[in-house]
């Protein structure tokens, strides 16, 4: 197993616009088959440091990486929407122990 981590900086980083990304983060539940599970966390200490918005997602391995890179739900809907939304982002994919 693997987890793959995006932390997003958003340009309008009101509560309204976090939590409408949070929704459609989580609307790949069900609609990306092969995640595993996915998390996603609003910030709430809004320091010059932070990042808006975090998502987790928990996937079998690279291929399944790939795929998901891949997969026409996420990139139609999600990506569509986080590229219209964020300044910028960071990520880190690393396997579970």
């Amino acid at each position: 197993m693997m987890k793959h981590i995006v932390c997003f900086k958003l340009k309008d980083n009101s509560d309204e616009n976090k939590n409408k990304t949070k929704e459609v983060l989580l609307s790949m539940k069900g609609n990306v088959p092969m995640m595993r599970d996915i998390q996603v966390g609003v910030d709430f200490l809004k320091s010059p440091r932070s990042y808006d918005v975090i998502l987790q997602v928990e996937l079998d391995d690279e291929k399944a990486l790939d795929a998901y890179q891949e997969d026409p739900y996420h990139v139609n809907v999600v990506k569509a929407h986080m590229h219209e939304v964020m300044e910028s982002s960071i990520a880190l994919d690393y396997y579970l122990d």
